[in-house]
């Protein structure tokens, strides 16, 4: 995160902070900012550290989003007048290529916090995750769709390259 950056979030929780969003109160906070990370950059965080900061906040996006999205598609279902025969449970078998119980438990619950699914069980050799949800469209977007959302952003987050 470069320092100009840095410096607008910086003023943007000045003025929150003080209620006051106005021209000029936002660049004393851009300066009150600019003037603590002159004073701290010594002390502030490498490069790496940032970067896995990004990489949480993503997978915390992703999940608010995921969460609101299934909420409503639950939702949806539940307000039907025939909801028994939109209804199609299944527990899916997913594949895991994260291998640290961290991780696992991780994506385990990410899954589980999302309405519509739930994590039922972890296979004997950590090789596949078993995933009940109460509507199932298709097994292979399914399976896509958690190893293309949470379990790439949970790897992502647990990663230690550079």
């Amino acid at each position: 995160m470069n320092i100009l950056l840095l410096t607008l979030v910086l003023a943007f929780i000045w003025a929150t902070i003080t209620g006051t969003f106005g021209l000029l109160n936002l660049l004393l906070g851009a300066a009150v900012g600019f003037a603590a990370l002159f004073i701290l950059r010594a002390y502030l965080a490498p490069p790496r550290a940032l970067r896995q900061i990004r990489r949480l906040l993503s997978l915390m996006g992703l999940f608010l989003y995921q969460l609101l999205l299934s909420a409503v598609r639950v939702a949806a279902i539940v307000v039907r007048p025939n909801m028994r025969e939109t209804l199609r449970p299944a527990i899916i078998a997913v594949p895991l290529d994260v291998k640290s119980n961290a991780e696992i438990t991780l994506l385990a619950n990410l899954i589980t916090l999302t309405p519509g699914t739930l994590s039922t069980v972890i296979s004997e050799d950590k090789s596949k995750l078993f995933v009940h949800v109460i509507t199932l469209e298709s097994r292979e977007a399914l399976i896509a769709d958690i190893k293309d959302g949470f379990e790439k952003k949970v790897i992502e987050v647990f990663s230690n390259d550079g």
